[in-house]
């Protein structure tokens, strides 16, 4: 493990340029932003203030989406820096904490949502003590960005965080209080199938502490790989939906990864050193859909 910048404030949604530069959120209320960091490490700048970013990614065009959570909205953020609310809402009902985003082949948008206010889970700033026993309905919606119709794919989630697209084109999307790894079959862009459950990767399960899957993406032998938020550590899960190891990062919080070619490493982003930690990728990172 190697840090590759420190210094930042809550970070989480990478995504990594051709030029091998690195776009991330901060997410911390002081920050708020979507930051740039060249290739070196050496140098950044914000690209845009949202109020509190999550997940990103990028389409073909070479626009950011971002999933804010404090406007409740999902954000398009074009090459000039342009930022314009594309979906705030699935037939009536407001999102409520926007979380993860990932587009699938057909270049639809899959937008994980977990299920509750972020003032009702963390009052202040500071975990609310009584979180397993709140009200979650975390949900996954289905974005056409060029219209911004979103439909509901699935709802009754125990806080929907990370989401990931497979190479036949599968969604997978995650349950950070289980631990669960869900899959959805697809066709022709579409979910045909219901829930059903792939993994889980907690190690060690404890009702009293806040930890479980929370960003993931495929590698191009087709493991995925998770961040595990509370265990300090990325879980591979083969093919078969066992844990076949576990990467350890320094701290105990990361949220995301994202593959960086050029170097042949994954980007994770860690909260308790407030870091980007460069980890060796056994096998490479499964191009992104965009």
């Amino acid at each position: 493990m190697v840090v590759f910048v420190d210094k930042v404030e809550f970070p989480e949604g990478p995504v990594v340029l051709q030029d091998g530069s690195l776009l991330i959120v901060e997410m911390s209320p002081q920050t708020g932003c979507v930051t740039h960091i060249s290739a070196d490490g050496a140098s950044r700048r914000v690209v845009a203030k949202t109020g509190r970013p999550n997940g990103l990614a990028m389409d073909r065009d070479g626009n950011i989406w971002v999933a804010e959570t404090h406007q409740k909205a999902l954000l398009r953020i074009s090459s000039d820096g342009h930022c314009e609310t594309v979906a705030t809402s699935c037939e009536g009902k407001r999102f409520t904490f926007l979380n993860d985003l990932a587009f699938g082949p057909h270049g639809d948008l899959y937008l994980t949502d977990s299920g509750i206010e972020i003032e009702e889970a963390a009052p202040n700033g500071e975990l609310n003590p009584n979180y397993r026993n709140l009200d979650y309905d975390g949900r996954v919606y289905r974005v056409d960005i060029r219209t911004g119709a979103t439909e509901l794919v699935d709802k009754g989630i125990q806080f929907t965080n990370g989401v990931a697209v497979d190479a036949e084109g599968h969604l997978y999307v995650n349950e950070t209080l289980s631990g669960a790894v869900y899959k959805y079959k697809c066709e022709d862009g579409l979910v045909v199938g219901d829930r059903a459950l792939f993994a889980n990767v907690i190690e060690h399960f404890n009702p009293d502490e806040f930890k479980g899957p929370d960003g993931m993406k495929f590698a191009s032998d087709g493991s995925l790989y998770a961040c595990v938020f509370g265990e300090g550590a990325v879980a591979v899960v083969d093919r078969g939906g066992a844990v076949c190891d576990r990467l350890a990062v320094e701290g105990s919080m990361p949220t995301n990864l994202a593959y960086g070619a050029q170097r042949k490493k994954w980007f994770v982003t860690e909260v308790e050193t407030g870091t980007v930690q460069l980890l060796d990728a056994p096998s490479g990172g499964l191009p992104l859909y965009s």
